[in-house]
């Protein structure tokens, strides 16, 4: 006997319960009832089932000649029918009292031009890859009709004409229409939901999604994987006293439970109590007896390593100064190269072990020219405390925090730029295979200095190869959103979160981010914790929320802002 051939992509095998498109199965449904009254958004828990469902809406209006006799007919139905039930002694019957009121009620507002009547017709199509899904998938979406009241009927033996009225062709190959007022129409609109859509049944999805909170408007929870975005950068973008670091905290804590490595710039010592729950490691810059060499060499790294961290050491001596010119670029490389030469460090890799030259060394060099004066105050001066020696730790674990509480203000972006540094040098070249998330608090501190934003714009473009991570966050919104750079790290951030906004700052976040008019309300009047997820065409609302533990952890620290 000859075996079947399985069927063709394009094929469309029909049965009286299903229909068979290609190695899938689709059934569809006609909405036949409908509750007495709707309301905003009604159709969203059909759309966002978790599985792929299509909701199909086809829409005709009625002219407004046929819908003022269709109006007047139905209207005298129903008073006859009010009248014979008065007539024989029955009690009135609620629904029918219900209904001419209600028709009452659009008769006038049709008669007035305040609204229309529509014939519509909802359809919903289930697909699966085998029969078993299907008739476990179908079962969950009438049940989700069921719950609004919403009466769904198979197209038994028409199921193709109801998967190809679902299809984008505009053809309703069913005709099972009903008559809706404008106002019931719109409330369908828009088909989004404002959840995520969960993963369809049967596939199994990577456990590596935080909890970031609810969604205020539908009460959903919000699970996000930045893992599997695009990239693994975000964006916290918010107002003093919003409840940005309360968010990020929590995202760090409950990173940790997933096994992911943490480092945190943090300016003003708002971890470190996290840190010692957790048993991370704080490195206090500034404090007495704390020292960081900018001219140490990168523990790891190929045969590039020195040429690499030279070309890093140009950028964090520029921040220092303030800006170069040409010729005193040209006078610090020489003066680098010789400083390294001097302590017997070359391009040879058997030389890389030997002790780093200091920042002072670097400031006598011959080549150095009059770059000795303005480095000064770096080495022998009021700034000379954080460079006055060896780098005095080396931290490694699941998480470091790097605080600069204890720097001047003068410090504070020098000192972002080398703990940075000091980070990216663990996280390249490594092949532990271990995710890594760095968190930059404050960030306008190193966004104000154009040679430390553009270490940050290459930081967050090169992270993604080495799974890492890093979230940016600011409430200066002019720093970030002013500058090409400042873009530049916001769109190499596939997750923003936009939490309460300033009036002062709403128009440059609404242009930078596209949002709409109600979003921007949104943001405006957002209380502490709350906001807005973006990535790509997600825009969700979002509520923070802890277990008591972690809100005692997240509310531990010298910022007000948690």
């Amino acid at each position: 006997m000859r075996k079947h051939a399985p069927p063709h992509p394009a094929a469309l095998q029909i049965n009286p319960d299903f229909v068979r498109v290609g190695a899938g199965f689709a059934a569809t449904f006609a909405v036949c009832g409908y509750p007495a009254e709707v309301g905003a958004g009604w159709l969203t828990p059909l759309v966002s089932y978790p599985g792929r469902v299509t909701v199909a809406v086809h829409t005709r209006p009625v002219p407004a000649q046929v819908a003022a006799p269709m109006l007047t007919r139905r209207r005298a139905r129903l008073e006859s029918t009010r009248r014979a039930d008065a007539g024989r002694g029955r009690w009135s019957d609620p629904r029918v009292e219900a209904a001419a009121t209600d028709v009452a009620d659009l008769a006038e507002k049709v008669a007035r031009g305040a609204s229309k009547l529509h014939e519509v017709a909802v359809y919903v199509t289930v697909h699966a890859r085998t029969l078993d899904e299907l008739q476990e998938c179908t079962a969950g979406v009438r049940a989700a009709a069921a719950s609004m009241l919403l009466d769904l009927q198979p197209a038994t033996f028409r199921h193709h004409l109801g998967y190809t009225s679902t299809l984008p062709l505009g053809s309703d190959g069913l005709g099972m229409r009903r008559i809706f007022d404008t106002e019931a129409l719109a409330a369908a609109f828009p088909l989004a939901s404002t959840d995520l859509a969960a993963p369809p049944p049967g596939r199994l999805e990577p456990a590596d999604a935080v909890l970031y909170g609810v969604n205020p408007t539908s009460r959903g929870v919000v699970m996000w994987n930045r893992w599997a975005q695009d990239n693994h950068n975000s964006v916290v973008l918010a107002r003093s006293g919003s409840g940005k670091s309360y968010f990020v905290k929590l995202e760090v804590l409950r990173s940790l439970y997933d096994q992911v490595q943490v480092a945190v710039i943090d300016p003003e010592d708002e971890y470190t109590a996290l840190a010692q729950h957790v048993g991370g490691t704080t490195i206090a810059l500034g404090a007495p007896g704390v020292y960081l060499n900018p001219l140490d060499l990168p523990r790891h790294g190929g045969p590039t390593r020195l040429r690499d961290h030279q070309l890093a050491l140009h950028s964090i001596v520029t921040v220092m100064l303030g800006g170069l010119t040409a010729p005193e670029r040209a006078a610090l490389d020489r003066a680098i190269t010789g400083t390294y030469s001097r302590a017997g460090i070359t391009h040879d890799p058997a030389t890389w072990n030997k002790p780093a030259p200091l920042l002072k060394d670097l400031a006598a060099d011959p080549a150095v020219g009059p770059l000795a004066g303005r480095l000064a105050p770096w080495v022998s001066g009021a700034f000379k405390d954080l460079f006055d020696g060896p780098t005095t730790h080396h931290p490694a674990g699941h998480l470091v925090v790097w605080s600069l509480r204890h720097l001047p203000d003068e410090l504070r972006t020098v000192g972002t730029m080398l703990a940075l540094q000091h980070i990216w040098d663990g996280i390249d070249h490594t092949t532990d295979g271990l995710r890594r998330l760095v968190v930059v608090d404050e960030a306008w501190l190193l966004l104000r200095d154009r040679e430390g934003g553009r270490f940050l714009l290459r930081m967050s473009k090169a992270a993604r190869k080495r799974r890492a991570g890093l979230t940016v966050v600011t409430q200066d919104a002019a720093d970030l959103l002013g500058s090409e750079l400042g873009l530049a790290v916001v769109g190499n951030a596939a997750t923003q979160i936009l939490m309460r906004q300033s009036t002062q700052a709403i128009d440059t976040v609404t242009t930078a981010f596209g949002l709409t008019s109600g979003e921007a309300r949104l943001l405006l009047a957002a209380d502490r914790g709350e906001g807005l997820l973006i990535s790509g065409r997600n825009r969700i609302p979002l509520r923070s929320i802890a277990s008591p533990g972690e809100h005692r952890l997240a509310t531990t620290g010298l910022g007000g802002d948690a």
